[in-house]
């Protein structure tokens, strides 16, 4: 399927205006329909069946009067990191209906039974239609966009209407469309918004500079979701059964590089005295099965819970939903996608548990990433002979220690994002009746 960021390719190429902009939706809706179709992606194929007329169920579940919350992320992640203010904003109005809707299938499909929405689905394609319907039949109160999503008509038609918009945990770099000469439709939407939630100073000097002052600095929302998850730890039953021995190393969101750089390593040496958990980004069958060749002798956990297969020194896990849990049965980290373009994954999972973590070289456009290389929470490796150094290093005592110290305290002083945002919202009183 394509990337959600296709849609930022085709619109950078050329003048942004209403008309490139929907024939650039236009454009990626023809793309996930090939992909779908001719090339048989199951992604492709849950994106475009999720968003088959959606309106009666929408219809059904606001067609009462009650104030709504309508809560927007683009995948699982971006959920994780919204789901503090969601839960905070729950227990604050609980007579409230919230709606949360996804653009990709990598959320909605982990999250669509989630209890603390009364309703998930996909966000329909940002067309000017689809989001006239969609905000006829909702009436948000109040609408929540978490980290990067801007959706044009939406957010046009919010401000039209005079529904209150916020953006949380945003994070803004001078490559980004919004602040090149032609990006001044895309701006617009900024300055539109009732307020941006931004992690970090750079940003709101940023968004400053191009005339946008009705931002504040909170810090990111990440950080209050995996504090949740060290205070309320959640049981894997069959992940304790298959841990055997203290060194386990859990390796979450890789992709192929990082699978190899792992496999080297593991038959080089490194599966002496230890196990290995590979907790991959992408769990298609073919996926599954090349990380399968490159560890032979791995078992998958669906195989393994199911009892159809006995103990083994390396775990395969071919679901998604478990890894910010299943990261606390680690001694070491491993977190993937550093060895990629987009760079690494979410690294204050682990962190959370005070687990020293490893990543691959790519990891500059990550704040929490560098800060933890600095302060040497973080190890960085190039090749499969440097994260053997890096773990045989980590079994002196007071190196894993203290290297174990900082990852859990960087996660524990940077909380506080989501009571700053409650904050503002009960101040302006956007969800209380008057």
């Amino acid at each position: 399927m394509p990337s959600i960021r296709f849609i930022g390719l085709i619109i950078n190429s050329v003048s942004l205006s209403t008309f490139f902009y929907n024939t650039g939706i236009g454009i990626y809706r023809a793309a996930a329909g090939f992909a779908a179709g001719v090339g048989g992606n199951k992604k492709a194929q849950l994106w475009l069946n999720g968003r088959k007329d959606p309106w009666p169920a929408l219809e059904a579940a606001f067609k009462g009067n009650e104030r709504v919350l309508w809560v927007h992320a683009a995948s699982l992640g971006e959920f994780e990191q919204g789901r503090p203010v969601l839960e905070a904003i729950r227990k604050e109005y609980p007579g409230l209906r919230i709606l949360l809707t996804f653009f990709s299938p990598s959320g909605y499909e982990v999250r669509k039974d989630y209890p603390g929405a009364d309703y998930v689905c996909y966000l329909p394609l940002d067309t000017p239609r689809n989001a006239r319907r969609f905000l006829d039949i909702v009436k948000p109160s109040l609408a929540i966009f978490i980290k990067y999503e801007f959706w044009y008509h939406y957010l046009s038609g919010m401000y039209t209407r005079k529904i209150p918009v916020i953006l949380i945990s945003g994070i803004f770099r001078h490559n980004q469309v919004f602040f090149k000469r032609y990006g001044g439709m895309f701006r617009k939407l900024l300055e539109r918004m009732d307020h941006l939630f931004v992690q970090n100073d750079a940003s709101l000097h940023l968004l400053h500079i191009h005339g946008i002052n009705q931002v504040t600095v909170v810090g990111d929302t990440r950080f209050d979701r995996v504090w949740q998850l060290r205070q309320h730890p959640v049981s894997l039953p069959d992940i304790e059964r298959f841990i055997t021995v203290e060194n386990t190393v859990v390796a979450g969101s890789t992709w192929e590089a990082d699978e190899k750089v792992l496999a080297e390593w593991w038959y080089g040496g490194g599966r002496e005295g230890r196990q290995l958990v590979v907790a991959p980004h992408e769990i298609h069958d073919a996926h599954i099965e090349n990380i399968k060749a490159l560890f032979p002798d791995a078992v998958k956990y669906s195989e393994f819970a199911a009892s159809e297969a006995g103990p083994a020194a390396v775990m395969i896990i071919d679901n998604v939903g478990m890894l910010s849990a299943l990261y606390r049965y680690g001694r070491i980290a491993y977190v993937g996608g550093g060895f990629g373009k987009e760079g690494i994954h979410n690294l204050l999972e682990p962190a959370t548990y005070s687990r020293p973590v490893i990543i691959g070289p790519v990891f500059h456009q990550f704040l929490e990433a560098e800060t933890l290389v600095q302060t040497r929470g973080a190890i960085v490796i190039n090749n499969a002979a440097e994260l053997g150094r890096a773990v045989e290093a980590l079994k002196d005592p007071y190196y894993y220690e203290q290297t174990a110290e900082i990852t859990g305290r960087f996660v524990q002083e940077n909380q506080g994002a989501t009571d700053k945002i409650m904050h503002y919202i009960q101040e302006k009183r956007f969800l209380t009746k008057v």
